[in-house]
């Protein structure tokens, strides 16, 4: 059996997050290289199988095709270090009874209840994230609640801000901060569109999961019109579905097309039951509705309804 989870991230122990990139980067390498050798090899061997008929050696067969390889990368990094600016890491914090809730207190004051993430909206300060990231600031009433906002600057200075809860819609699992920060620091991301997605065609997740800021991972769209309950347990329609991975940590950050242009929002994942590891099967609020609700969200603070 799979359950479905928000893509929220408890914090993660210093042993584990040692453990993990001992345990995945050597298969990362090893799976890199082979695919290189395996595609090179097959191209060699299927030039050598026709050269009698051919006019192209096969060098210069193999010199294009890894061109072609390379081009493709070399879009996908492009795309990631223009879109990782627009993209931050929430931490859900709990104040100490002596910590001030408008101010960045010391670790000792502090204790970090869950990471997610969001991305910047406008040069004004507003991030849009998942409501389900801020659900404890938005029900606190004793003020130990605090959401805090890394950002990367041009220079990559990272900088933490105190966010304020400016709106939410539990219903479409959507909430908007604002950050006290110059606005020529704050790259919002390009907006795109949901109406005319195609299963099949590329998409890309940038967000923090387990806590490792600012990753990739890449994908297709698998799935449209998907239907996925909200915190507020009515069902949100129309979502995402999506194969790029989004683990604890991913809420709130954009699922991007090949233009770096958003067209959703990572929100939840199903999971292996038991084991918390995604299946592979992911969903995304889509662009052309958080469109339609984030300006209310902004000026009123809610949304009546839709």
């Amino acid at each position: 059996m799979a359950t479905l989870k928000w893509c929220t991230c408890n914090p993660v122990s210093a042993r584990t997050r040692a453990a993990l990139p001992t345990q995945l980067l050597p298969i990362a390498r090893v799976t890199a290289v082979s695919r290189r050798a395996c595609l090179l090899t097959a191209l060699l061997s299927a030039s050598n199988f026709t050269l009698t008929f051919s006019p192209f050696s096969p060098a210069v067969a193999a010199d294009v095709y890894i061109d072609d390889f390379d081009e493709e990368e070399t879009r996908v990094v492009h795309l990631f270090e223009q879109a990782t600016r627009s993209v931050v890491c929430i931490k859900d914090v709990e104040l100490s009874n002596s910590s001030s809730s408008s101010m960045i207190p010391s670790n000792e004051g502090t204790i970090v209840e869950g990471t997610g993430s969001g991305f910047i909206w406008d040069r004004y300060g507003h991030i849009v994230t998942n409501y389900h990231v801020i659900a404890k600031l938005a029900k606190d009433n004793s003020g130990k609640q605090q959401s805090q906002v890394s950002i990367l600057y041009p220079n990559g200075d990272v900088m933490t801000k105190v966010a304020q809860l400016i709106g939410i819609d539990a219903a479409h699992d959507l909430a908007v901060l604002k950050i006290d920060a110059p606005g020529g620091v704050l790259q919002p991301l390009t907006l795109g569109s949901s109406k005319d997605l195609k299963v099949g065609q590329s998409c890309f997740a940038i967000g923090n999961p387990y806590g490792y800021e600012h990753t990739l991972t890449t994908g297709v769209i698998s799935g449209l019109g998907r239907e996925i309950p909200s915190p507020a347990g009515s069902p949100i329609n129309g979502a995402i579905q999506t194969d790029a991975a989004i683990n604890a940590g991913n809420s709130g950050g954009p699922l991007l097309d090949i233009f770096g242009h958003i067209i959703g929002i990572n929100t939840a994942t199903f999971t292996r039951q038991g084991s918390g590891m995604s299946s592979g099967v992911n969903f995304a609020i889509p662009i052309d509705l958080v469109l339609k609700i984030v300006p209310h969200l902004i000026v009123e603070g809610s949304i009546s309804s839709l």
